[in-house]
């Protein structure tokens, strides 16, 4: 799943990097500020193409647009849920009532810097199932591309209309998001071959969840964001695209390798704590903290 991540790039750096069209960014007033624990309900920043609002031309535009992360589909009753929709499966985006029109006609890109996951250590989960421990500590991990480049979560959005609130009123429509998941990698991690050292995770003929960390992200968590490699990103975004046989290959999981993992402090479990600290590599993982 992915329900932390750090995003930290600025409008004007994420407009060159995804083409975004010049004048077709948030205004100075709407911009979201770097955040290095990015939880659910947050405002996030999306690229997506459609028409510009009250535009003469229907032609849509590659945009960097605020939305909130949590969608809502615009047949809800109310946004309660919206908490519990940050996530949609890959294997089943295509069907489910919530995703499927989203999935059809409104896709985005929420950048990242990378993501958060959290990994139960199998002694401690063994604890757990036996009873003998309440509650297993759980070390956070940091995944993030292996070359420094941005990590483009797929995403859907969706608008969903207040009907308590008349039409002029400036919070009468919501503009909400999700970000698809996939299944994780089983593959080591970018660097393992090498025998990388601390934060790079276990080398390539170590267990996982042996002393040096995971060698896979399967061994922190059993699904990750569907990230999409720049090949995909005009597809994806294309809102012309409809076409399920044509749509389907992009829900297919990137490259093995591209990204790297490495242990962080557990001071990211808490939301309240954000700064680019939470960013810093561990040397292994933290001891007796609880998530």
């Amino acid at each position: 799943m992915c329900g932390r991540f750090a995003a930290s790039r600025g409008p004007e750096d994420l407009a060159g990097i995804f083409g975004v069209e010049k004048g077709d960014a948030p205004s100075r007033s709407e911009t979201v500020v770097p955040d290095w624990n990015v939880a659910p309900t947050k405002t996030v920043q999306v690229v997506l193409e459609r028409p510009l609002k009250d535009a003469a031309s229907r032609r849509p535009v590659r945009q960097l647009r605020n939305l909130r992360w949590g969608l809502v589909p615009s047949w809800s009753k109310s946004p309660d849920g919206a908490a519990r929709m940050i996530n949609a499966r890959a294997e089943t985006v295509q069907e489910k009532p919530s995703f499927r029109r989203a999935f059809a006609a409104r896709r985005c890109i929420v950048p990242a810097d990378g993501y958060y996951e959290w990994m139960t250590e199998p002694d401690e989960r063994r604890l757990e199932v036996e009873g003998k421990k309440k509650r297993a500590r759980k070390q956070p991990y940091f995944v993030t591309p292996a070359d420094g480049s941005v990590m483009a979560f797929a995403g859907l959005y969706e608008f969903w209309r207040d009907p308590a609130l008349p039409a002029d009123h400036p919070q009468a429509w919501w503009a909400t998001c999700t970000i698809v998941t996939t299944e994780a990698e089983t593959t080591p991690l970018a660097g393992q071959a090498s025998g990388a050292g601390a934060g790079a995770g276990a080398g390539a003929g170590q267990d996982e969840g042996e002393e040096d960390g995971p060698r896979s992200l399967a061994a922190i968590h059993p699904r990750m964001p569907l990230v999409l490699t720049p090949d995909r990103w005009d597809d994806w975004l294309d809102p012309a695209h409809t076409d399920p046989a044509r749509l389907a290959p992009l829900l297919d999981p990137p490259p093995a390798g591209l990204v790297r993992a490495y242990p962080v402090s557990t001071a990211v479990s808490n939301v309240r704590n954000n700064g680019p600290e939470l960013l810093t590599a561990l040397e292994g993982p933290e001891e007796g903290t609880l998530f």
